[in-house]
């Protein structure tokens, strides 16, 4: 259950020195830190935070406005963070979603949002009605019209909103591509990440590469993801696989990687369905001695 610490300041002259001290004397071991303005979602340091951020762990900021760019942005990270089974907490506000306390007053902001919303629609749709009654069009003039620099601001947020959207089910997907990529294919990949998801949730192999490509780009995970599937044809493929597994987890004994290839829908090289650890071993032995996988990369267990 780690503490992960975020900090940020808007500017190159203001410094994170303060909000470091803080985050580090409550306890964060692990602390991102950036210079972007709270008005931007352009933010790789929050997105490389949410992303680490596992279940049951906690982010801690020091003050609200160091997180959300408003109260709705602020509240819809939280409960993103709520949804995946992780906390935060604030260090100057009574916030904190492990508490009921901090629950109340999170529920006591999130009111204060919707209020807000209602005003900010209330005032757009006046806004639209007196426009057009003075023979006006609705819509962004300067993106109508090809500028540059709008359509370049548009497209940075579009790509924040859809990282973030990624961050938020990063850990239903992510461990499996990891596991499993370069060594198997998109199709099987995908195939093996939607066979934990109900059906409603699948992904194509399209959308699952296109995901793993934003995160490469963004830092967060290893470009040899995207890595040419190694030219194997038959038990090769296997043994390929194995020695993936193996070197992915190498506390794995040969039961665990052969449950994890039954998990997998992986037949045996006689077409079985049960793999025995005898069936996992010689593949392990093949790819060691094709240099695939070493000795201290597995166990015999």
């Amino acid at each position: 259950m780690a503490l992960i610490g975020y900090a940020r300041v808007s500017t190159d002259e203001q410094t994170t020195a303060g909000q470091l001290d803080a985050l580090r004397a409550a306890g964060c071991a692990e602390i991102f830190e950036e210079k972007a303005s709270g008005a931007s979602r352009a933010r790789p340091e929050l997105a490389r935070a949410l992303a680490r951020i596992a279940r049951g762990d906690t982010l801690v900021i020091w003050k609200l406005d160091r997180l959300g760019r408003s109260l709705a942005h602020l509240l819809e990270v939280i409960e993103d963070l709520r949804g995946r089974g992780c906390h935060f907490r604030c260090l100057t506000s009574p916030i904190d979603t492990a508490s009921p306390h901090g629950t109340l007053v999170l529920q006591m902001l999130g009111a204060v949002a919707e209020y807000e919303r209602s005003l900010i629609r209330e005032r757009s749709r006046a806004g639209l009605a007196a426009a057009k009654a003075r023979g006006r069009v609705g819509g962004n003039p300067k993106l109508k019209q090809g500028d540059r620099a709008t359509t370049q601001r548009l497209a940075d947020r579009q790509r924040q909103l859809y990282l973030l959207e990624l961050t938020r089910t990063a850990e239903e997907w992510l461990p499996t591509v990891r596991r499993l990529r370069p060594s198997r294919s998109w199709a099987a990949v995908t195939r093996a990440v939607n066979a934990k998801l109900p059906p409603g949730r699948h992904w194509t192999a399209e959308r699952l590469r296109r995901a793993v490509r934003a995160f490469v780009a963004e830092g967060l995970a290893d470009r040899a993801l995207l890595d040419k599937v190694p030219s194997v044809r038959g038990d090769d493929r296997l043994m390929v696989l194995v020695a993936g597994i193996a070197r992915a987890n190498p506390k794995l004994s040969l039961r665990a990687i052969g449950a994890q290839l039954e998990a997998m829908r992986e037949t045996t090289p006689r077409g079985g369905r049960t793999w025995a650890a005898a069936s996992v071993k010689n593949l392990l032995d093949r790819a060691k001695e094709q240099g695939l996988v070493r000795e201290k990369d597995w166990t015999s267990a």
